[in-house]
C-alpha cells in the first residue's frame, strides 16, 4: 500500500516538474499575437478530432482551424501542412482538416497532407524528415503548442507557435489533464531520441502538388 501511494506521489511529482520545465522551455517561441511571429513558408496544424460525443463539433479542431486560416489569410505563412491521423478506414483527421480550411477560404492549392502524423512527435519530425521544414509555425492550442515547439527545437528544428484560442470548461478539462501524462512521455522521447513511427518519399512543400 505505502509502496503503491510512494509511486503516486513520485509520478505526479514528475509530471508536475515535467509540465513547468517544458513550458519554461517553450515561452520565448508561443505567442497568440500573430505580429510577433516572423514570416515562414510553412505552417503545420496540428490534428485532432472534428467531432466529439454525439457528433457534435470539437471545439479544439474548430479553433486551430480558425488560426490556421488566419495566419494564411495575414501572409506569414505560404503554405499550411495539415498533420494528423489516419490509421482507421473512417477517420482521417488531415482529410478533415483541409476540408475545413477550405471553408474558410484557403485554396486547396495551398494545404499538404500528413496522413502519418499519429503523435506530436511524429508530425513536429516529419515535417521536417519529409516535408523538408526546418523553419515553421506550429498552430495548435498552447499547452500543446509549447509540448511540440520544445520536441521540435531539441531535434534542431527551429519551431514557433501559433496559439489558437482555448476551450474553457468542463470540454478543455480532459486533454489539458491529458497534457500532464503526454509531457512526461515527451520527456522520455526526448532522452531516447524517438523516432517517427513512419518514414515516407520526400515532399517538396511549394513544388510536388499537394497531397
Amino acid at each position: 500500500m505505502w509502496t503503491f501511494a510512494l509511486a503516486v506521489v513520485v509520478t505526479v511529482a514528475c509530471a508536475v516538474a515535467a509540465d513547468r520545465w517544458i513550458a519554461a522551455r517553450a515561452a520565448s517561441f508561443v505567442t497568440h499575437d500573430m505580429d510577433r511571429l516572423g514570416p515562414a513558408d510553412v505552417a503545420l496544424v496540428l490534428g485532432t478530432a472534428p467531432r466529439v460525443w454525439q457528433g457534435r463539433p470539437n471545439q479544439f479542431f474548430e479553433r486551430r482551424m480558425d488560426a490556421a486560416a488566419a495566419l494564411w489569410k495575414a501572409g506569414k505563412v505560404r503554405w499550411l501542412l495539415v498533420s494528423g491521423d489516419n490509421r482507421a478506414r473512417d477517420y482521417d483527421e488531415p482529410t478533415a482538416m483541409r476540408a475545413a480550411l477550405i471553408a474558410r477560404g484557403v485554396p486547396a492549392q495551398a494545404i499538404y497532407r500528413d496522413s502519418a502524423g499519429v503523435r506530436t512527435l511524429d508530425s513536429v519530425l516529419r515535417a521536417s524528415d519529409v516535408f523538408g521544414q526546418k523553419h515553421y509555425i506550429v498552430v495548435s492550442q498552447r499547452f500543446h503548442n509549447e509540448r511540440a515547439v520544445v520536441l521540435a527545437r531539441l531535434r534542431g528544428i527551429e519551431a514557433w507557435g501559433y496559439d489558437a484560442a482555448e476551450v474553457d470548461g468542463a470540454l478543455g478539462l480532459v486533454p489539458r489533464l491529458r497534457e500532464y501524462v503526454a509531457r512526461l512521455r515527451a520527456l522520455y522521447d526526448m532522452v531516447a531520441g524517438t523516432r517517427p513511427r513512419h518514414g515516407g518519399p520526400p515532399v517538396v512543400i511549394g513544388q510536388d502538388p499537394p497531397t
